[in-house]
């Protein structure tokens, strides 16, 4: 199973993106991606039964009422907790996997057999960051994350 993970895509959605997201049977948005358009596009372009997994990020005012804060689900037997910003996440989390934006700044760490990944901003580059997202691929448990860091201003 490929997924998308991305964040932060302040409303652009770029062409490099779309190609991931439509070879990828889940995507996973960690928030502020500022306008009901972009979500659809997201929509538009992902296969056929793909999954979608979306938060509120702090900029997402068109979309707040409709997207929760924080995200628990399965995907290929993993745990997944999603949220925008890191300080929401509980101290407890019970997950394989947690995945949050706001930061623009891409971090992956093991902490006592979680994985914390921030794939980073794929919208307008900001704060001298590289632009960048993530693709998991994960079967039977195991998985493999991927760093992909993009072109453009």
């Amino acid at each position: 199973m490929k997924i998308a993970v991305l964040s932060d895509t302040h409303n652009l959605l770029r062409p490099e993106v779309i190609e991931i997201i439509k070879s990828s049977n889940a995507v996973i948005h960690g928030g502020d991606i500022n306008s009901q358009g972009v979500l659809d596009e997201i929509i538009y372009v992902m296969k056929p039964n793909a999954q979608l997994f979306v938060v509120r990020g702090n900029n997402d005012k068109e979309l707040a009422a409709n997207l929760p804060v924080s995200l628990d689900f399965e995907l290929g037997g993993l745990k997944f907790f999603l949220t925008h910003n890191r300080k929401d996440i509980p101290q407890d989390i019970k997950a394989d996997i947690i995945i949050f934006g706001h930061s623009h700044k891409y971090h992956e760490e093991n902490i006592s057999g979680q994985v914390w990944l921030n794939p980073g901003s794929c919208g307008r580059k900001r704060f001298n960051l590289p632009i960048t997202m993530a693709v998991m691929n994960v079967n039977d448990n195991e998985y493999s994350i991927e760093k992909i860091e993009l072109e453009g201003e």
